[in-house]
């Protein structure tokens, strides 16, 4: 099966199963946000990559969620085994972005659950449970639901880097030569943030941020932004302008103007 065979029924059976998902781990997580019994584990044995109760309670939740009701679709999550599926089409889920935020306390982590296909991802939430914000694109949805409402998601068109705002985890991430590359973009823009994870994405999906630039990425980290941010009319490549792969490198743009000018400055700094 590919997204094209998706009829309207299966259509509206898979976004709201995607909410059922979200819903359960908002759940999940927030037993543990903020909370003294949280603790990390340390996935690395040189540097700092943590993996939390909370992580491994909310991708247990919804891989049990999808075996019960998806169980002929397939699940790359970050946690645990993928599960190969017969259906082709595959679910994308890292239970917290952002674990490294969930364990200062800051909001700015989230859940990322994509939908995918043999062609790449095409139904994606990005969801801050304690804020409360809900941003999901695809099969005909791009929105936001908050504690303002649900309003429409459509990215900026912001044609200059020089008007430009830029997110990144920059520099705690990447290599010196990726760390220059990025530099060569943060020096033109107007404005620079750092250290949004995953809600980044949503802010440009939501047209109030222009670029998001990020490397050491893996395929659970980008799937949901990039149906997210698709669907509000942007765009998500690596840095040499491909679907992003194995290289770990993203760039997010609100439109293929900023796009082709971030791209030509990462190029030519590497």
């Amino acid at each position: 099966m590919t997204r094209d065979d998706i009829g309207k029924e299966q259509r509206e059976s898979l976004l709201a199963l995607i909410s059922e998902l979200a819903d359960l781990a908002r759940s999940e997580t927030l037993k543990w946000f903020r909370q003294p019994q949280l603790r990390a584990d340390n996935k690395l044995a040189d540097g700092f990559d943590p993996v939390t109760q909370a992580d491994r309670a909310a991708e247990m939740a919804l891989r049990a969620h999808l075996a019960r009701f998806r169980p002929q679709d397939g699940i790359l999550g970050e946690e645990f085994a993928a599960v190969m599926g017969e259906s082709g089409l595959k679910w994308v889920i890292d239970p917290i972005d952002g674990t490294r935020s969930f364990l200062s306390g800051t909001p700015c982590w989230g859940v990322l659950i994509a939908l995918a296909d043999a062609q790449g991802p095409f139904l994606g939430v990005i969801d801050q449970p304690y804020i409360g914000e809900r941003f999901v694109g695809g099969l005909g949805q791009a929105k936001l639901t908050g504690p303002q409402g649900t309003v429409a998601l459509r990215t900026r068109e912001t044609q200059a880097l020089s008007d430009a705002t830029l997110s990144s985890t920059f520099p705690e991430i990447g290599t010196a030569d990726e760390r220059a590359a990025f530099q060569r973009v943060s020096d033109e823009v107007r404005l620079t943030r750092y250290g949004m994870d995953c809600y980044a994405y949503g802010l440009l999906a939501a047209g109030h941020i222009d670029l998001v630039v990020e490397a050491g990425l893996n395929a659970y980290d980008i799937a949901a932004p990039i149906a997210v941010i698709e669907a509000a009319g942007g765009l998500v490549t690596d840095w040499q302008g491909r679907k992003p792969g194995e290289n770990g490198q993203v760039l997010a743009s609100a439109n293929p103007v900023l796009h082709a000018q971030a791209l030509a400055r990462l190029a030519s700094a590497i």
